[in-house]
């Protein structure tokens, strides 16, 4: 029986957020957190899931911004994905916490 731990929820989501100091420690420990609870977590599942489509879009948007810094677009991208990579997750740990479903801006939906 999958016990209710809004709290572990949290942790997962605040994690990413040592991808701004160490990359990618953030993504691997979110990725440990759903691999080990999300059979034992109820909702870690939906979270972890969640997260790592976040974390794979939020990179695969960066290598396409990365070639467009040469027409100065591609920086503009790359602070809208930092400055959403920052925020979004501190948002989803605040709805885990009063049991909400976690929403991800643009994330692809690559691990169902």
């Amino acid at each position: 029986m999958k016990r209710e731990d809004n709290q572990l929820l949290v942790v997962t989501h605040l994690v990413q957020l040592v991808d701004i100091i160490f990359w990618p420690l953030g993504i691997v420990a979110a990725l440990i957190l759903w691999v080990t609870k999300r059979d034992e977590i109820h909702d870690m599942d939906e979270h972890g899931k969640s997260i790592l489509n976040f974390q794979i879009s939020l990179f695969i948007y960066a290598l396409i911004c990365i070639p467009l810094c040469l027409i100065l677009v591609g920086i503009l991208g790359l602070i809208v994905i930092g400055i959403i990579g920052f925020i979004f997750p501190i948002i989803n740990a605040v709805n885990a916490s009063s049991g909400k479903a976690p929403y991800y801006p643009l994330s692809l939906q690559l691990i169902k």
